[in-house]
């Protein structure tokens, strides 16, 4: 049970930073030797981040849900279906190269990916009023990309939201509206084709708690510090321990 317990731990940290809780979570996972796949277990951890975000921007879901903001309903919609067309076959993918050595080289591919996305963040013109589609495209391909461990959902995503015209407390907060339809899709996927992960409930419980606990001071740490070195230097390490691993 503390295997899993520590696992929640992460999830509930890292979810909050743009260096990819499921990178993390699925490096833990396959380095302790837990029975479930560990890309299924990293995304099966997001219900309970995800419920922790429910509950956090609970104003915000209510004005939501009911269509208060048209704009932002059309927006979570569009990156919802998007998201999902991108990230299914790309999850098919990985789900079968999340072992061993070659987890290590996949997440450091994904963490090289996040190191870029936290450097290049820009500001553009774009709106939720008048570039809806434009910005649920790139936001959508984005967080269904972020299937790759290693990957960061909240980094590539708040790169996306970065090309908007928004505020850094509105790309934030956007960034993890947005991941809460589709954690809620792919959660039920993976839990119909991975039913062991019903046995990790203390992950699920610990991932929920800690993410609720730690949410707002990882927002604003989120907001002052740049992860890109942190990203590069994980990546290096990756690669590093694939190589090593091949040699061994």
């Amino acid at each position: 049970m503390l295997k899993y317990i520590l696992l929640g731990v992460l999830q509930g940290i890292f979810e909050w930073l743009p260096i990819s809780s499921e990178g993390v979570v699925a490096l833990f996972s396959n380095f302790i030797q837990i029975k479930v796949n560990p890309i299924d277990m990293a995304l099966f951890l997001h219900l309970g981040t995800m419920l922790a975000v429910l509950i956090y921007f609970y104003k915000d879901w209510k004005r939501i849900l009911l269509f208060k903001d048209i704009n932002l309903v059309k927006f979570l919609i569009y990156t919802t279906i998007i998201s999902l067309i991108i990230g299914y076959p790309l999850y098919t993918f990985v789900r079968e190269l999340a072992i061993g050595v070659s987890l290590l080289f996949l997440v450091g591919i994904g963490l090289l990916l996040t190191a870029y996305f936290n450097k290049s963040k820009k500001t553009f013109n774009l709106s939720l009023e008048n570039n809806i589609l434009s910005l649920s495209i790139i936001c959508g391909v984005l967080q269904g990309l972020a299937v790759i461990p290693g990957l960061s959902r909240s980094g590539s995503t708040i790169f996306g939201l970065s090309l908007g015209k928004f505020k850094p407390e509105e790309i934030l907060k956007l960034s993890y509206l947005m991941s809460l339809p589709v954690t809620l899709v792919a959660t039920i996927f993976v839990l119909i084709n991975d039913t062991v992960l019903l046995e990790t409930w203390p992950a699920l419980i610990m991932s929920f708690i800690v993410g609720l606990l730690t949410l707002s001071l990882l927002m604003r740490l989120s907001k002052r510090i740049n992860f890109f070195y942190f990203a590069l230097i994980f990546a290096i390490l990756c690669f590093i321990g694939g190589i090593v691993g091949l040699i061994i």
